[in-house]
């Protein structure tokens, strides 16, 4: 009897299950696209989508370094105010540079530099807080918020920090221009998110990521570096977000206290949606990337076809951040 239960059982195709937490973001965008189009006419039109992708490259950008701290269990809260502060010093940096440099790439260059310096040491500031000084990432991200958002505003003196006219005209194609009718954002972005695909897919540096969010002290006695690693998502991470505000700054030319508001809420949720694991252990930045255009065409729609005001759009995001950690918590406990 027990070699033919054994045979039978064994004959019996088992049926596969449709993984809803891979094919949902999948789902939800495609749902997303004909939802639009059908409420608009010019939603997929050119314009439309080069900007909506335009747009989302910034939080995109940063979204794609939130995927590789939260994989290693971490969390960041401060890159939407550190993105105000490096906007601000580069602005600063490029005024001052003017009259020695003069108008042209070397301006720009040295510009670009600084808010790659300037994001790399605000993320490493931060990794070392909690790597070395053992502080909660929630704790040091959280008082960093408060810290770059009121830096800025004291050097905007309560106002705004803006671009020399000359140099905001010469750096505008940064934003605005690009190759083949594809604006710069987007290659920058698609360019970050491949090579984020692969770190996290491929390297050692993204298996030790996942390993340290599964079991910290497991990855220890494995011979990963824990510190060292934690250290340099931070670090990847705010190199990102001086990297995102070198290609937002043309757009606007300008910075304040109240740059980049609610930008950490959006990387999270991208990130979330796409469904890495909050808690760690597990990331993938293609899903991060459907998790921005989600994002991105759901603000997108609303504007278009004014169902809600947009001063409801942090609501809903926040609501969106909710529901996909619930949803994350079934399928576990389904499992």
């Amino acid at each position: 009897m027990t070699d033919t239960t054994t045979a039978t059982r064994t004959a019996t195709p088992q049926r596969r299950r449709v993984n809803f937490q891979t094919l949902g973001p999948v789902l939800a965008l495609i749902g997303l696209i004909i939802l639009g189009a059908s409420l608009n006419s010019s939603f997929l039109g050119y314009g439309n989508v080069t900007n909506v992708l335009a747009r989302s490259a910034f939080i995109g950008i940063i979204a794609v370094g939130m995927t590789f701290v939260i994989t290693a269990g971490g969390i960041d809260l401060s890159v939407g105010s550190m993105a105000a502060f490096v906007a601000g010093v580069m602005i600063l940096a490029l005024n001052a540079m003017v009259p020695t440099l003069g108008v042209g790439l070397p301006l720009i260059a040295c510009g670009m530099a600084v808010a790659l310096l300037t994001g790399l040491a605000a993320g490493l500031l931060n990794g070392v807080l909690i790597a070395k000084v053992r502080i909660e990432a929630f704790i040091v991200t959280l008082g960093a918020m408060g810290v770059y958002r009121s830096l800025t505003t004291w050097l905007a003196d309560g106002g705004t920090l803006s671009l020399n006219f000359d140099v905001r005209g010469f750096y505008r194609p940064v934003y605005y221009d690009g190759i083949f009718g594809i604006a710069w954002p987007i290659i920058v972005f698609a360019i970050v998110a491949i090579l984020g695909e692969i770190a996290l897919r491929k390297m050692p540096f993204g298996r030790h990521c996942a390993s340290i969010g599964a079991n910290e002290q497991v990855a220890r006695y494995s011979a990963v570096k824990v510190d060292r690693v934690r250290i340099a998502t931070y670090t990847l991470l705010g190199g990102l977000v001086g990297l995102a505000t070198i290609m937002y700054v043309p757009r606007l030319g300008s910075a304040s206290g109240s740059t980049g508001v609610l930008w950490e809420l959006e990387a999270i949720a991208a990130v979330i949606i796409g469904g890495t694991v909050l808690k760690g252990g597990f990331g993938r930045v293609w899903g991060t990337v459907i998790g921005v255009l989600i994002l991105s065409l759901i603000d997108n729609i609303l504007n278009l076809a004014s169902i809600v005001s947009p001063y409801l759009n942090g609501t809903i995001q926040g609501v969106i951040v909710i529901l996909a950690v619930v949803l994350q918590r079934q399928g576990k406990s389904a499992e």
